[in-house]
């Protein structure tokens, strides 16, 4: 049950053979200003050393689950989402990592403003976290139709108050689900509101190759036709913003 006083912070993390960036993801977490926080890490069915690694981390406030069936990211964000106690849901990829004061300033920026759904800026870092690219600012605030033209939220920067926002779980999608929801909320009358500070590293790996790339761009179409149910000329018109803005992130 969520009490509404509740300031408990879940985070959420999918996890599927990350056993190369496991470690410095709990470490983020472990080094977080805020320490009013359960860990929750779902391990979709990893063949690698991943679950090991985790079980090495003994603190009570670190749940792993373990799947036996491979569910996909989606479904193992909606499993942790059913287990969680925390009245803030934040989100953060197994690969991805967060500065030391990010949940404590953007609990405090959403307290202080009376926010339901908060996001921060973010920084692309390569692959083997060395080299510092690209940083994607955080806007002050996206509506509905705004985000559809430029899908700048970073899932691993985002909080949301779900005694605010009501129960929520992601669309069980192959990608672009964390989309799929942010438009969820918005759709329940929320603006998404932007922390400009950067407060978290997203990391470029090396699997997220050509093929992985067409469909998630064939799942941002699904998204915007089958879950938003949008016409096929505004879909048009929103999608070459979305791939616009899409290569802008990654060259400029």
């Amino acid at each position: 049950m969520i009490i509404s006083s509740n300031k408990l912070v879940s985070i959420i993390t999918p996890s599927f053979n990350s056993e190369r960036f496991i470690e410095d993801c709990i470490a983020s977490v472990f080094s977080q200003t805020y320490h009013n926080w359960e860990f929750l890490i779902v391990d979709d069915l990893s063949t690698d050393k991943s679950c090991q690694l985790i079980e090495k981390y003994k603190d009570e406030r670190i749940s792993l689950i373990k799947l036996e069936n491979n569910v996909g990211a989606a479904e193992a964000r909606n499993i942790a989402i059913r287990k969680a106690k925390g009245r803030y849901i934040a989100f953060l990829d197994a690969d991805d990592l967060w500065e030391p004061e990010k949940l404590e300033k953007q609990i405090s920026f959403m307290i202080n403003n009376n926010i339901a759904f908060s996001f921060t800026t973010y920084q692309l870092i390569s692959e083997d976290g060395l080299n510092h690219l690209n940083i994607i600012r955080a806007p002050t605030k996206i509506t509905y139709y705004s985000y559809l033209k430029n899908t700048i939220i970073g899932c691993l920067t985002v909080v949301i108050d779900r005694g605010k926002t009501g129960y929520f779980e992601m669309p069980n999608i192959r990608s672009s689900h964390d989309m799929a929801l942010w438009l969820l909320i918005m759709r329940r009358g929320f603006t998404a509101y932007g922390l400009k500070e950067n407060l978290a590293r997203y990391r470029i790996v090396s699997s997220s190759n050509t093929a992985n790339k067409i469909k998630a761009v064939a799942d941002v179409w699904k998204v915007l036709r089958q879950v938003e149910q949008l016409s096929f000329l505004y879909s048009s018109w929103v999608f070459l913003n979305y791939l616009f803005h899409a290569i802008k992130k990654r060259i400029l």
